[in-house]
């Protein structure tokens, strides 16, 4: 099972290191492909005095010091094309946000890596239609002389994170599961699909309570992988903290996907 998690942003490097070595267990059980996931900047944020991050340079150097001591693989996201190359030395998958999840040029740019691209569904986004992202990086791949005969193989990865349901708010309609599955491997973003966009006046709320049911609901469909945006506390977190989990109850969750999962084998 894929398991992507990590803090929102990169707070500081202090909250950095607590996070993952929170995380360690994750990564040290066989039954897990661990990612540490957090951005370095985050560029889409409702209102411009929010926190983003500590940019490019300093991002980037911290997320390789998290590698070089946990050994932990990376996963952050590039909002722009001109970022790719400096982000793909450091990480091992580039992750296309949901808003710019048919941005041509920045997933050609992404594709022309050696990297996983993982591209997260937009809110606005008819799942079928995420197959068109999909073949933009393999046939770029195809072009570069980078050939795969399926997405797996070519290291393309959809995720699901919630459809826009009216204002502020968004719903998760499992079926987008079952019809991204035909275009490639799927990960289910369950922190990010509980947001309330633009909430909390000038920021994004959430419904914490949602994300341990919709995480077994998505487990009992069947998925590749999940992702959980996580803090030690996420009351103090300065971009997602009302979806993120704490820690402990991320190992709750991870207990019950494997119990499903373990169930259905059976």
């Amino acid at each position: 099972m894929i398991l992507i998690a990590g803090p929102c942003v990169i707070e500081s490097r202090e909250n950095l290191f607590k996070i993952a070595e929170g995380l360690r267990e994750f990564y040290e059980d066989k039954r897990i492909d661990f990612y540490f996931k957090a951005s370095f900047d985050k560029a889409n944020r409702t209102s411009l005095d929010s926190f983003r991050g500590p940019g490019l340079q300093d991002g980037l150097a911290m997320l390789k010091e998290v590698q070089d001591e946990f050994g932990y693989k990376l996963l952050t996201d590039v909002h722009e094309s001109w970022q790719v190359e400096e982000v793909a030395k450091v990480v091992d998958v580039l992750q296309i946000p949901a808003f710019l999840c048919r941005q041509t040029d920045l997933l050609v740019s992404a594709a022309k890596t050696d990297k996983t691209v993982n591209i997260k569904k937009g809110q606005f986004m008819n799942p079928e239609d995420m197959e068109y992202s999909v073949k933009k990086v393999l046939k770029t791949r195809e072009v570069e002389g980078i050939g795969y005969e399926t997405s797996k193989e070519a290291k393309v990865w959809l995720t699901e994170r919630g459809s826009s349901f009216g204002y502020g708010n968004l719903v998760v309609d499992m079926r987008s599961l079952e019809i991204m599955k035909k275009f490639a491997p799927v990960i289910f973003d369950v922190t990010h699909s509980v947001q309330m966009p633009g909430g909390a006046g000038g920021k994004s709320s959430g419904k914490r309570e949602f994300v341990a049911p919709l995480s077994r609901a998505a487990a009992a469909v069947g998925v590749d992988g999940f992702f959980f945006e996580t803090h030690f506390d996420p009351s103090i977190a300065l971009s997602d903290g009302a979806n993120m989990l704490k820690l402990d109850e991320l190992k709750k969750c991870i207990k019950d996907i494997f119990a499903i999962q373990d169930a259905l084998s059976g």
